[in-house]
């Protein structure tokens, strides 16, 4: 069996010659295409449209935004940049609600704003490209701590994509993965296809077979069965938003898999979540306050623009659910792990 070095190829977001270039992730698996942008707009439109998604990625394509808009604004002729440019950075902030990191990410780069003068494009260039750097140091570091957590398992289902194309270009969950098949830790990969988007079957499953990790690509309602079966041992999972109680946004479908791993009489799996400490929000209490973006019934009533239910169906297409913190084994982070996460544990390590 041939184990490859833990890096990844992907790169989802990219600087090139004075523009951002994105791996369009809605035409995976049929077509590797990348797309240039050349304005914050076109920033904004392509994280509320999902050519890039995943919640570092998000906030590594929206600090590039905020490079765009600088130069946009002085072209323009403006006098006060940092006035003028509010307006555009507003706008990359409200493309997807749920993702915490894209706010972070904003967030930095405006402390910025007072220590670049004589050449602002090119200071905010240096942070959003400090940001991606230290994206993918976090998720080598994190790799390493989920994977001596877990030790050596024959399989772990993971849900959505949290792997290269949906961070700097290594991977939260799937950063672990990489890390356990590199040390021949690991022999598969289940990966629930993830309704109604499909980042499982079209990412998370081309994304390994890229990078030559074996993938077996399940319904997602077939967890359930393989936990009862004894298949799986871990469940590892990004996040998108998590609450300063340790409660956890990710990818609708999150929950189900937590509340039947844990399940006390039955299964026995054990869930771990990895992310960043970008995606800590320390100002939302609990699950309970974090935003949850819906998003167009069409994406389930119809598949690539043609209808696949009833015209008279109503749809509810909430992108994201709230995994409580105790049903949640550790949260990996790249400052350490936070075994049975709440919210003085949380407290102290974001102290570090």
């Amino acid at each position: 069996m041939n184990h490859p070095s833990p890096d990844s190829r992907i790169r989802p977001v990219s600087w090139v010659n004075g523009v951002v270039e994105m791996l369009d992730q809605r035409l995976l698996p049929e077509q590797e295409t990348y797309v240039r942008l050349q304005t914050s707009h076109e920033i904004a439109g392509a994280i509320h449209d999902m050519v890039v998604r995943g919640a570092p990625a998000i906030g590594i394509a929206a600090a590039y935004g905020v490079v765009l808009a600088v130069r946009q604004v002085i072209n323009a002729g403006s006098a006060d940049w940092q006035t003028a440019i509010e307006p555009l950075m507003q706008q990359l902030a409200e493309a997807r609600p749920t993702a915490v990191n894209l706010h972070w990410a904003i967030t930095r780069m405006r402390r910025r704003f007072t220590e670049v003068t004589d050449d602002p494009e090119a200071g905010l260039l240096a942070e959003a490209r400090a940001i991606q750097a230290e994206d993918v140091e976090a998720n080598r570091r994190m790799g390493e701590l989920g994977a001596a957590v877990i030790g050596r398992v024959d399989a772990v289902l993971t849900h959505c994509n949290a792997g290269a194309l949906a961070t700097g270009g290594y991977g939260t969950a799937l950063g672990v993965v990489r890390s356990l098949y590199a040390k021949q830790h690991l022999a598969m990969v289940y990966a629930c296809e993830t309704r109604p988007w499909l980042q499982g079957s079209r990412l998370t499953a081309w994304e390994l077979s890229i990078d030559q990790i074996p993938v077996t690509l399940i319904a997602d309602s077939v967890a359930a069965t393989l936990m009862q079966a004894g298949k799986i041992s871990w469940v590892i999972v990004g996040a998108d938003r998590i609450a300063a109680n340790g409660d956890v946004a990710n990818k609708i479908g999150t929950y189900a898999h937590a509340v039947c791993a844990r399940h006390p009489r039955h299964h026995g799996v054990r869930f771990m979540v990895v992310a960043p400490t970008s995606t800590f929000d320390p100002q939302t209490a609990s699950g309970k306050q974090i935003p949850i973006e819906v998003r167009d019934g069409r994406e389930l009533t119809h598949f690539r623009g043609r209808p696949i239910a009833p015209v008279a169906a109503h749809s509810h297409n909430p992108v994201f659910d709230v995994t409580p913190a105790d049903l949640i084994d550790c949260i990996v982070t790249e400052k350490g792990v936070i075994q049975r996460p709440d919210q003085a544990k949380i407290q102290a390590l974001l102290a570090r």
